[in-house]
Formats: structure tokens, C-alpha cells, sequence
């Protein structure tokens, strides 16, 4: 899916629904958690979405709707991370807000692939926005009203679905997320992540110098001012020993992450952007951090929900 033109919108965008998804399979994952498996064209497979559903949702789903708090999983891993790693499922503010964790593939970086300008399977943005949307609105109490957060790569998800759609959500937030992948020699690791898991390393967004339009729409530092109508909130840590980390541990990852973050936050102020950053400084690339910076980032996410924001 590329850049839409314009700030055409949300709600538009997402009511032209593409033909063909459907839900094929429902199961009780756990008290208010609902797993999907949906059958789509956009990936040429099926793949899964777990709910995370508000109170009174098995009576009134068909009837009602409720706020939507999009929230995405990071590289290497599954749509169930972030239940099996935080107290997501448990939080009292999230009792009136319908919580879609999406599948979005080990490596799929919330992206229409490329495939040497081909397009086709997989497009993950396709799926999610395009395909499991209006799904979501017909048969499972999803609203017009929605934020989106996610980490590591789901952080960059949630800032490339936002900037591509204005409108579409209310407001954003990243943790650790990639967020520049054209920062210094980004590229060129992310192609070998590629590699390694067996994948085109140009089918993504093709070659980082060749294809370097490619890259910019898929790059929020470059869409910066597509973000002015969106409340953004950016979090990183600095890679050294953090309060959840051993004495003495490092992670060079995290310690790239936060200087792009810094890069982008700079670059999302100019343009006029309402930012909320949490550089925390010591803090490694992992869950206990996450977790917490969901908290943090709750507010201004369930403010942005609230009718007549």
C-alpha cells in the first residue's frame, strides 16, 4: 500500500473494504481474550488476531461498539507477545477499550512488500487496514475511534499507519521502535535480518540507494509532517544497565534505537507534531521496559479515544 495521497481518510479508507478477507475460526484464548484466524487474500494465508475484549462484549458486540486500541507485536515475534509478556489483559483502564493484537509476521515491518515493484503477498498493511478493519467493525464491536501502539518494529508500524492515514488513528506511540530505518547503516542490518530468516533481502522495500523513494515512504522521519494531526509518543532507552537489566549489561540495539529516536523526535517537533517523548536513559531492549512505557503512555492514548477528541 502506498503513501495516500493527501490526508483522504480513516474512515473512508477503511469502510472500501478489500474483497475476499474473512473470519474463519473464533476461540476463547482466556477470560476477555478472543483469538481470530482470518482468511486473507492481502497475505495469501491465514493468519491470527487476538482480542483483548471490554466488558459486556459477548452480550452486546453485535449491537454496540467500543474505543480500539491497536497494539503491535515486535520483530521475531507472534500476535500473542503481548499478553504472554505484560499485564496487558489485566489493566482496569483497558476494560472499555476493544485491544486488537494483530499477527503481522516475524519480519512482515507492518508493510506492503515490495517484490521488485511487483507487489503481491505479503501486505500487511493491506491486511491490517485494509482486510481486518471493516472485519473488526461488522462482527466484533470496533468503532471509528482508535489509537495504535506497538515496539521495536510494531513501533514503527504504529508511526508509518498513522502517517499513511492520517485521521485513521487519534493517537500513536512507540517503544523502542524503529522508527528511521534509513539511519547510518540500518539498512544494511535489517537486509541481513532478512537474509537470515530466508527471505528476499531486497523484497521489502527493495535497495536501500536504488529504491531510496521506497524507503522514505516507509520511513517516519521522512513523513513527518503527515503526523501534525496525530498525537505522537516516543520512548527509547540508552542500551546500558536499566533497572530491569543485570549489573554491567549492554545492548548496542537499544543504544541505535534511541539515537534514531532522538533524530525523529527532533525532526516530528519541527513540523509541528504533538510530542510526548520518555527517554528514559538506562534501559535495555526488553519486555520489563515495554511494559512500562504502555503504562506511561496509557493517558494520552485513552484521552486521544474520548468522544469529541
Amino acid at each position: 500500500m502506498a503513501v495516500l495521497p493527501g490526508t483522504a481518510t480513516a474512515t473512508a479508507a477503511v469502510d472500501r473494504a478489500g474483497a475476499g478477507a474473512r473470519v474463519v475460526a473464533e476461540e476463547k484464548a482466556g477470560p476477555r481474550l478472543v483469538d481470530l484466524t482470518v482468511e486473507s487474500p492481502a497475505l495469501g494465508r491465514t493468519a491470527k488476531v487476538r482480542l483483548l475484549t471490554p466488558d459486556g462484549w459477548n452480550e452486546q458486540r453485535k449491537g454496540r461498539s467500543w474505543p480500539v486500541l491497536f497494539l503491535l507485536h515486535g520483530c521475531c515475534d507472534t500476535y500473542d507477545s503481548w499478553t504472554r509478556q505484560t499485564d496487558v489483559a489485566s489493566l482496569p483502564q483497558l476494560r472499555h477499550t476493544l485491544v486488537v493484537m494483530p499477527e503481522a509476521g516475524e519480519y512482515g515491518w507492518y508493510s506492503d512488500w515490495w517484490n521488485n515493484g511487483k507487489g503481491g503477498t505479503p501486505a500487511w498493511e493491506t491486511f491490517h487496514l485494509r482486510e481486518l478493519l471493516p472485519l473488526l467493525g461488522q462482527g466484533y464491536g470496533a468503532g471509528h475511534r482508535r489509537v495504535v501502539a506497538g515496539l521495536s518494529m510494531g513501533g514503527l508500524g504504529s508511526l508509518l499507519y498513522a502517517a499513511h492515514h492520517p485521521g485513521m488513528f487519534r493517537a500513536a506511540a512507540s517503544y523502542s521502535g524503529v522508527v528511521h530505518p534509513l539511519y547510518g547503516d540500518f539498512p544494511y542490518g535489517l537486509m541481513d535480518l532478512l537474509k537470515d530468516y530466508g527471505a528476499d533481502p531486497l523484497g521489502l522495500w527493495g535497495d536501500p540507494v536504488a529504491q531510496r523513494a521506497v524507503w522514505e515512504a516507509h520511513d517516519p522521519y521522512y513523513l513527518a509532517k503527515r503526523l501534525r494531526s496525530t498525537p505522537v509518543f516516543l520512548s527509547s532507552g540508552d542500551g546500558t544497565a536499566g533497572p530491569f537489566d543485570p549489573p554491567g549489561a549492554t545492548d548496542d540495539l537499544e543504544a541505535v534505537l534511541n539515537e534514531m529516536n532522538h533524530a525523529v523526535a527532533a525532526r516530528l517537533k519541527a513540523a509541528g507534531v504533538h510530542l510526548t517523548t520518555d527517554f528514559y536513559g538506562p534501559g535495555t531492549h526488553d519486555w520489563p521496559y515495554w511494559e512500562r512505557e504502555l503504562h506511561r503512555s496509557l493517558p494520552l492514548l485513552l484521552d486521544a479515544l474520548r468522544p469529541g477528541h
